[in-house]
């Protein structure tokens, strides 16, 4: 159920697209312990302009290659936010080559009363599901 919105900046081939997905998604079901096939996910790319991510005075560079996750899901404890941040980083970082400052998370919690998935219903709270 988590809906995971990946950001960044326009020019990435599609397998590296493709990659970041499945890493993305490969991590949430191990971490989150979601059913396999529970897979929500979008992909915006921007100008490099339309994208000013900073370092909130930490010092960090970013570069073009900046992804920013945004990833809405019931509530998770601090050990699974922190295992799925440090293995999608690590995962980005081993197979692409992405650096992993230029990797930034933000997870939003919500509650199953706030899907709807098809035909205007709360699937979750008429168990449909």
């Amino acid at each position: 159920m988590p809906l995971i919105k990946i950001d960044l900046i326009k020019g990435r081939k599609r397998e590296e697209i493709e990659q970041i997905l499945n890493i993305s998604y490969e991590v949430m079901l191990e971490t989150f312990k979601a059913p396999k096939g529970d897979r929500y996910q979008i992909v915006n790319q921007h100008e490099d302009y339309e994208m000013q991510i900073l370092d909130t005075g930490l010092g960090v560079e970013r570069t073009k290659d900046v992804i920013v996750f945004t990833i809405i899901t019931r509530p998770r404890t601090p050990q699974q936010k922190q295992r799925f941040y440090s293995e999608v980083t690590k995962k980005l970082h081993d197979h692409i080559g992405i650096r992993k400052e230029d990797i930034m998370f933000s997870l939003i919690e919500n509650t199953d009363e706030d899907w709807s998935f098809f035909n205007g219903e709360a699937q979750f709270l008429n168990a449909t599901l």
